[in-house]
């Protein structure tokens, strides 16, 4: 990290031990707010391996969101009115009073009547729990069976908060309705992946999840029907939901109130520094070459080049397991149970790569997924090395692994909760630290983080710009959706499909890309006031750092710091 704090030597010091941990009054209410989500929400059974509420769905009617802010108001006037124990307690308190004071806001400005994107809606998480569900039992494809039995009524629910929505003058923009409309009609057609799973299913259990599959993929005929023909007449024609809503949206990633104007022109400043250092980099490569002919020249390399997906799957299993055993023995101390991840191909074709953490028990591990575009057959090892760092050891997996095994400190709700500026914040810095470790070796690999850095600068400039409508960095206007992909194009080297799908997300999904680059600012700085106050023992500070699990970056500096 250019301009921070040199490492530090990595002996002598020791990760937060497991430590029991007498419950509190705070605690006890974290834990009872842990349950009312499993009952409001029971795809988190499944989620965190939990027995119970197999094959049901949330409540995704208006009455079903505004049950959820019911319950979340009478928390938050609980954990109001209880004093912390401990250090322990003062982040959860905090914590707690931050969540939940947002759901209230959020189901107050109507986030549920618009919830439709390209990426994380319901459209998608009504499939997307499947990913996570067993199919190792007659009773796994039991529950498989039931769930998609039960997913119709679900999805009658999410289409009656859309139509509040419309009623409301809240929907979402035409452009997020038209490509979810696509994703839809794949789910309910001839390669729908409900067909696909039951044909898997074993011979006796079938013909019931043939039967169930049938449900399912008539629940997204219907989500298709209604964008085609009510929702798509109602929908917002631009793509920019203006300040108050973006400011919201944002706190809600990163756990802060962002100074948005200052946070872009620092973005067009990150995102001018990438290019120089991808610039520098270009001529290590080949002499006299831009990055444009730099990486041309990489990929045409056939000896950093995988062919097919399950060459990819098993390189990133190779490399996950090597950074494992080896960080594992230096920076870091890795409890056994997070010493196995699995690396998966994701049975979606949408584009994107994500982890999903282990079970509570750890019986299911960490998985890093990888949803490859139709058509993509060919990867480049020296672009994706860092992505493999990023989703696993000791990006994602190692994070949200060391909060799960604190069990003996932090109770559920603690150990299961997640900020998107603390998480990918800490992805992106844990990038940069495998760099500065010497494992980005060549200046190819190099190249490679660096254009995954370029993206996400890239990205905070393209986000805050067009939802606030703020003038572009080339004097050319202000900034529309239209703007997106042809501005990305200019700085992600991938294939348009990719690029594409990534504009379309980011309009859909405001402040949520933001959120990575400014949570590795965050963590940047942390790093350099944390040295500055104990000394250069990086070991130490990381240790700390996981071992409060994933809170917001106001909650992380005040933990840390007390300030």
């Amino acid at each position: 990290m250019t301009g921070h704090a040199p490492l530090p030597d990595t002996g002598g010091s020791e990760a937060a031990p497991r430590a029991e941990r007498t419950p509190t009054e705070l605690d006890r209410l974290a834990e009872q707010w842990m349950d009312a989500l499993l009952e409001l929400e029971p795809e988190l059974h499944v989620e965190l391996g939990r027995p119970g509420r197999e094959g049901q769905y949330a409540d995704l009617s208006p009455d079903g969101h505004a049950g959820h802010a019911g319950a979340a108001r009478r928390m938050l006037a609980q954990v109001r009115a209880t004093e912390p124990a401990d250090e322990v307690d003062r982040v959860t308190r905090a914590e707690l009073i931050r969540t939940l004071d947002l759901a209230v806001e959020q189901h107050e400005a109507g986030f549920w009547q618009r919830d439709l994107n390209v990426i994380a809606s319901p459209a998608q998480g009504l499939r997307d729990i499947f990913d996570l569900m067993s199919t190792d039992t007659p009773e796994d494809w039991e529950h498989i069976a039931l769930r998609m039995q039960n997913l119709p009524d679900a999805m009658d629910g999410y289409l009656a908060s859309l139509r509040a929505g419309i009623e409301a003058g809240n929907t979402p923009a035409i452009r997020q309705v038209t490509e979810v409309l696509a994703q839809a009609r794949k789910q309910s057609g001839a390669g729908s992946f409900f067909a696909a799973l039951a044909a898997r299913a074993p011979e006796p259990q079938r013909p019931a999840l043939e039967t169930a599959a049938g449900a399912a993929i008539g629940a997204y005929e219907r989500l298709a029907d209604f964008l085609e023909h009510e929702l798509s007449q109602k929908a917002t024609p631009a793509d920019a939901v203006g300040r108050e809503i973006y400011q919201l949206a944002s706190r809600h990633f990163t756990g802060v109130e962002v100074d948005l104007e200052e946070t872009y022109a620092w973005g067009v400043e990150e995102l001018t520094r990438m290019v120089e250092e991808q610039e520098r980099i270009a001529q290590e490569i080949l002499p006299g070459a831009g990055v444009g002919e730099a990486i041309a020249y990489l990929e045409s390399d056939s000896s950093m080049q995988l062919e097919g997906t399950e060459a990819l799957r098993a390189w990133m299993q190779e490399v996950s397991d090597r950074a494992i055993a080896e960080l594992g023995a230096t920076h870091f101390d890795i409890p056994e149970p997070l010493r196995r991840i699995e690396c998966m191909i994701a049975p979606t074709d949408e584009g994107g790569i994500y982890y999903t953490p282990p079970s509570e028990d750890f019986a299911r591990a960490g998985r890093m997924w990888w949803s490859v575009p139709a058509g993509v057959t060919r990867f480049d090892t020296w672009r994706e090395l860092t992505t493999v760092y990023h989703e696993g050891v000791p990006g994602h997996h190692l994070q949200t692994g060391l909060a799960l095994y604190q069990r003996g400190r932090l109770n559920a709700w603690r150990r299961f909760n997640w900020n998107s500026g603390h998480g990918e914040g800490w992805a992106l810095y844990a990038e940069r630290l495998m760099d500065e470790l010497g494992y980005l070796g060549t200046p190819a690999e190099r190249l490679g983080m660096l254009d995954g850095q370029r993206m996400r600068a890239a990205r905070v400039v393209l986000d805050i710009g067009v939802h606030l409508g703020l003038p572009k960095p080339d004097g050319t206007g202000t900034w529309t959706g239209d703007d997106a992909f042809p501005f990305l194009a200019q700085h992600v080297n991938m294939n348009e499909g990719f690029v594409r799908f990534e504009a379309n997300r980011y309009l859909g999904w405001p402040g949520q890309a933001p959120s990575y680059k400014v949570g590795q600012r965050e963590w940047e700085r942390l790093r350099d006031d944390w040295i500055a106050r104990n000394g250069r023992d990086l070991k130490r500070f990381h240790a700390e750092a996981l071992a409060l699990g994933s809170v917001g970056l106001g909650t992380l500096r005040q933990a840390l710091l007390g300030s």
